[in-house]
């Protein structure tokens, strides 16, 4: 069921029953991005999977951040009473994941970096932002995204299943122009976290698809040994949409992951 949170300014799904998940959804993407995941692992868990602020159902707020991001989602757990949860972050929403466990670790029952890093932007990647931002002040966030999405997904996805990719546009054509700006921004200027991660006591999960454009599975690899207890699951012919592009595998790794997570 939908829920609200902050006078209306923040919504979130809560479905299921049993021990705590929060999914988060990444850049440009909202609440739905998780739906085939959230239906399979309702059926043992308490799903919560938010519309994180800007997106979907929750209206932006000033000042976004990544950090701030966090705040909103310890906001939904301190309402709903949860005092520990598995929490799984995509690409953006990994970022946030890591800073809710810097903030919060108390929280954390286990932690997923799905096609996520705990690095922060390089230089040139962040000169690759600013471009984006002007590019949507100049053409408009629906463009960007219609050229920017397929790039998403691997080779074989764009081939044997472009409905998927036509999918994702539309999903996230959805989000505003001035929330893509505004993640932009956080992403650019979020700190590195890779020197978190050697003090992470939650089991964490790293999904790395081989093909992934956005996040470069060799960067990934440097960090899977930091933690004390690191599961490792690489998706062939993936790119950085593993939860759509190969659901069934993704449903049963989460649902191994949580499940391990609970011992």
């Amino acid at each position: 069921m939908w829920k609200t949170i902050n006078n209306g300014n923040g919504t979130y799904q809560d479905i299921g029953q049993g021990p705590a998940v929060v999914l988060l959804h990444g850049f440009s993407e909202n609440s739905e991005v998780w739906k085939a995941q959230q239906e399979h692992l309702s059926k043992d868990y308490r799903v919560i999977v938010p519309d994180l602020p800007g997106t979907g159902k929750s209206p932006l707020t000033a000042g976004l951040t990544i950090a701030a991001m966090a705040d909103y989602v310890y906001s939904i757990l301190l309402a709903e009473n949860i005092k520990e949860t598995v929490v799984i972050g995509h690409s953006m929403g990994g970022y946030v994941a890591l800073a809710l466990q810097q903030q919060h670790p108390e929280v954390i029952k286990g932690l997923g970096l799905f096609h996520s890093t705990a690095a922060a932007d390089t230089a040139e990647k962040k000169d690759t932002r600013r471009k984006s931002i002007e590019f949507i002040r100049q053409h408009g966030g629906k463009l960007f995204i219609r050229q920017t999405i397929p790039n998403l997904f691997s080779p074989a996805t764009k081939t044997n299943k472009p409905e998927l990719v036509d999918a994702c546009i539309d999903m996230c054509s959805q989000c505003p122009d001035e929330s893509l700006i505004a993640y932009t921004n956080a992403m650019m200027q979020r700190p590195d976290l890779t020197g978190l991660l050697s003090s992470v006591t939650a089991p964490m999960l790293f999904v790395i698809g081989k093909d992934d454009n956005a996040v470069a599975p060799a960067g990934v690899m440097q960090q899977v040994m930091l933690p004390n207890t690191s599961n490792i699951f690489i998706f062939e012919e993936v790119g950085h949409m593993g939860m759509w592009e190969k659901i069934e595998e993704s449903n049963h790794l989460l649902n191994q992951f949580i499940s391990f997570c609970q011992l």
